[in-house]
């Protein structure tokens, strides 16, 4: 009795912030799947159930073009990014002098505003940006080119990496930093060369924290919204602009819900087909050599 009476006050205590969440978030689920469904409508339209919205969207080359792009800003952003962290988290488990004021530096891009990044990486690589003066004076380039905004999304990436490297750096470094010295000790004392010792020691025992990293941030480059606005190609739209282009300008409310839910449906996608391609990675089966 004592025990139930002990989990009921414990649920009750979850309740006021669990309970807020799942109301909140499942309210606002609930509006959007009924509005990509026709059985919420913001003009006033009567509700009948149809598929039509989601027909148009799917059947939209702009939609396709804007799936693809970003897809592909979100997979090579995490992707980049981890790859990047890598290196660093290695570097820095080692005791080197100014560790602390290292890592401050590293995780200074954590408190700054998107936009405010966007605008920065802009003026650095405009035509006559500081990055296009250098090269002329060097002598690299005859004269300045045309760098922002690229068709393919680079300068996006490149933000995007920017932003998400100290993050994954924080996740990363921790596994690093959690892997017990007399491991690679002994892994040295094999024979084992510095490389040998990341791919069979440092990388599968960490890959925990790259699984997380890498759904967490491709979860957000998907969505991304300030970086596209500034640096983002012309000739294409993320799939945030468009969701909020559909909704403002267009006033398409459900079709503005139908593409945030394949926004949601592929983050949720994305984060099984990672954690299956993961998880056979840090397990290593056959004779111990």
């Amino acid at each position: 009795m004592k025990s139930l009476r002990n989990d009921l006050k414990a649920w009750l205590l979850l309740a006021s912030g669990v309970g807020t969440i799942v109301v909140l978030m499942g309210s606002t689920f609930y509006i959007v799947v009924a509005q990509s469904l026709g059985l919420y409508n913001m003009g006033g339209e009567e509700s009948l159930l149809t598929f039509a919205h989601w027909q148009k969207v799917l059947a939209d080359p702009v939609f396709h073009k804007a799936y693809v792009y970003s897809l592909k800003i979100a997979l090579f952003g995490a992707l980049f990014s981890i790859i990047a962290a890598y290196p660093i988290a290695i570097w820095l488990s080692k005791p080197i002098k100014g560790k602390i004021v290292i890592v401050t530096i590293l995780r200074a891009p954590m408190l700054v505003p998107g936009l405010v990044a966007a605008f920065l990486f802009i003026n650095m690589i405009s035509y006559h940006g500081i990055l296009n003066e250098t090269l002329v004076w060097l002598g690299i380039w005859d004269s300045p080119k045309t760098l922002q905004n690229d068709e393919y999304g680079w300068g996006v990436i490149i933000l995007q990496m920017w932003k998400n490297i100290p993050f994954a750096l924080i996740l990363v470094g921790g596994a690093i930093n959690g892997i017990r010295t007399d491991l690679l000790d002994a892994a040295a004392n094999l024979g084992s060369n510095a490389w040998q010792r990341f791919r069979y020691v440092i990388f599968p025992l960490s890959l925990g924290a790259v699984q997380v990293s890498f759904i967490l941030i491709f979860i957000g480059a998907l969505g991304d919204f300030a970086f596209y606005s500034i640096a983002g190609p012309r000739d294409t739209y993320s799939l945030a602009k468009l969701m909020q282009m559909t909704a403002y300008q267009f006033e398409e409310w459900n079709q503005s819900a139908v593409i945030a839910l394949t926004i949601m449906a592929t983050s949720a996608v994305a984060t099984i087909l990672i954690s299956l391609l993961i998880k056979p990675l840090a397990t290593k089966k056959g004779e111990i050599k």
